[in-house]
């Protein structure tokens, strides 16, 4: 598959070393049983008491089995701030494990607090995956049975929900094929994203991941092993996808694939002005045979960088890029990319030069690079390697995920680039405009309501120890400097990954669409068992 990694590509500025890992990289009918007001949690582990429903466990028939020590890591994610130890984690080896845990501990009823998560590559950042005195699900463990390509006119793969991306993407490209839409970080789990949405750069050509999923199988909050889709049971279908986990646990998925190509054209400019950034991204994503990866990322107060991306992308003008010097600016970075297979190499640089001819970047700061598929793909990966290396992976990840609609993105801009963020950054800011005529109303992922819309990530990271700028109780200020401008400027935003902890936050986000989301928790989860880390519901202690 294409050329190997180059030595240069593995130089990368250390700038994008975090670059966009969603998870994207990367939820009851009463209102007593709602979530309440809650402080800031202590990222101490919290230990569980013990339980005579815990042992009950034991006595089921699995294929798989339970831990009931040693368990420490279940209680941690990515986020590295919310850490809450269960009673203990299943293995499960099928579907039916989880099944019947989840059945068994939905027939204990009023006996049992027990709640259940489903943990995949422990990537969420607020808590999300976990269970607090609860059972941990280790999704990877489900690898059974084994991934399907199926070829022919609509093309898909039948995978795990414990599947990581990065595995089906080898696999499926053995065939020639390839998923549509990706996240930018593809070592995470196929129910871990389709229980958000999956958004990356390919977003405003085929919508989230979410949007090309033909079937799904899911155990429900009673225990029941359902097979739905569009056309059957559409209700937990659409339920389940963007559904935060509160409706069922995704166990297999049918992904909707496409050809894959074997080479990347991929490509960053640098902007000095966000109207002329921003009307270029706007264009391109409403071009018929645009790019096929669009994003873009604002660099603030960052000098030299130029000089850092030379050692793994070249400049269009060595002399001109020579010359560029930022002068501590705010600037815009747009990063494209065209796919292409080798004997297509001509007829793809002239589209390309078609594109670029286009739009109204600082010409001295055209960077190029070809790079294998699966290299570009799976290019965050070899940053982590770093960062892992250096230390820098397993500290906390505040992050603050936001959907602004087109008409408020300068206002936007203006006053978090300008003024909230004006002295520095903390980790890339990655900033980008989707369709949303690619994306399916009836799924539970709430979105505003424009047309166009921008996804910005603050991919921040904070040193533990450190009460300055770099430290965690700043940038949870500044987070919190965002919201507040969002919410006083009425912006009509929307988080991405939302985290809320009272019922009002939560009735807000989902606005209109509210009552939808409590009937179907109702239905598909009345006790209130499922994914306890959102928040969004209580345990509920007697059946409805």
């Amino acid at each position: 598959m294409g050329s190997p990694p180059s030595a240069s590509l593995r130089q990368n500025n250390l700038l994008f070393l975090l670059l966009i890992l969603i998870l994207f990289f990367c939820s009851i009918p009463d209102n007593t049983n709602l979530c309440s007001k809650q402080s800031s949690v202590n990222p101490s582990v919290i230990p569980y008491k013990s339980s005579s429903n815990i042992s009950s466990l034991e006595t089921l028939k699995l294929d798989g089995y339970f831990s009931f020590d040693n368990i420490d890591y279940a209680a941690k994610d990515f986020g590295n701030r919310y850490h809450f130890l269960p009673s203990a984690v299943l293995h499960p080896k099928s579907a039916s494990d989880i099944s019947n845990t989840i059945k068994h501990i939905f027939r204990m009823g009023s006996t049992s607090r027990l709640t259940v998560a489903a943990r995949g590559h422990s990537h969420s950042v607020q808590g999300q995956a976990q269970a607090h005195q609860g059972i941990v699900i280790n999704m990877e463990s489900l690898r059974g049975p084994e991934m399907k390509v199926h070829t022919g006119e609509l093309p898909y793969v039948d995978a795990s929900g414990g599947e990581l991306w990065i595995n089906i993407l080898h696999e499926t490209l053995k065939y020639g094929l390839a998923p549509k839409s990706w996240t930018d970080y593809l070592h995470l789990t196929v129910g871990g994203t389709l229980s958000n949405a999956g958004i990356s750069g390919q977003a405003f050509k085929h919508g989230p991941q979410i949007n090309n999923i033909y079937q799904l199988e899911v155990v429900t909050g009673k225990g029941e092993l359902v097979t739905c889709s569009e056309k059957q049971n559409a209700e937990l279908f659409y339920g389940v996808l963007g559904g935060l986990g509160q409706f069922g646990i995704i166990t297999r998925a049918k992904i909707s694939l496409e050809p894959a190509p074997k080479m990347v054209k991929w490509i960053r400019v640098l902007y000095d002005e966000f109207s002329k950034f921003s009307k270029d991204q706007e264009y391109l994503i409403s071009s018929e045979n645009s790019f096929d990866y669009i994003e873009g990322l604002v660099i603030i107060n960052r000098t030299g960088l130029l000089n850092n991306w030379r050692s793994s992308f070249n400049p269009r003008d060595p002399l001109q890029a020579s010359k560029f010097i930022s002068e501590g600016k705010t600037l815009y970075c747009l990063e494209i990319a065209k796919y292409f297979n080798p004997d297509e190499s001509d007829k793809m640089n002239q589209k390309t030069e078609r594109l670029l001819s286009e739009l109204r970047y600082v010409p001295s700061t055209l960077f190029m690079s070809e790079v294998s598929y699966v290299e570009f793909l799976d290019r965050v990966h070899l940053s982590e390697i770093k960062l892992r290396a250096k230390g820098l992976w397993e500290i906390p990840h505040p992050w603050l995920n936001l959907l602004i609609p087109k008409n408020k993105i300068f206002e936007f801009a203006q006053e978090v680039f300008g003024n909230i963020l004006s002295d520095n950054s903390n980790g890339p800011i990655i900033i980008y405009p989707v369709n949303k005529s690619k994306w399916n109303n009836r799924t539970s992922l709430i979105t505003p309501e424009e047309d166009t819309f921008y996804l910005v990530a603050f991919l921040s990271s904070a040193m533990p120890t450190s009460t300055g700028r770099d430290g965690l109780l700043h940038v949870l200020a500044q987070n919190q400097r965002i919201l507040d401008f969002c919410s006083t400027a009425s912006l009509g935003a929307k988080q991405y990954l939302p985290h809320y902890t009272t019922q009002e936050e939560w009735q807000t986000h989902f606005g209109p669409q509210w009552e939808v989301f409590v009937r179907r928790k109702s239905a598909y989860d009345p006790m209130a068992i499922l994914a306890p880390g959102q928040r969004i519901f209580r345990r509920k202690l007697t059946f409805t």
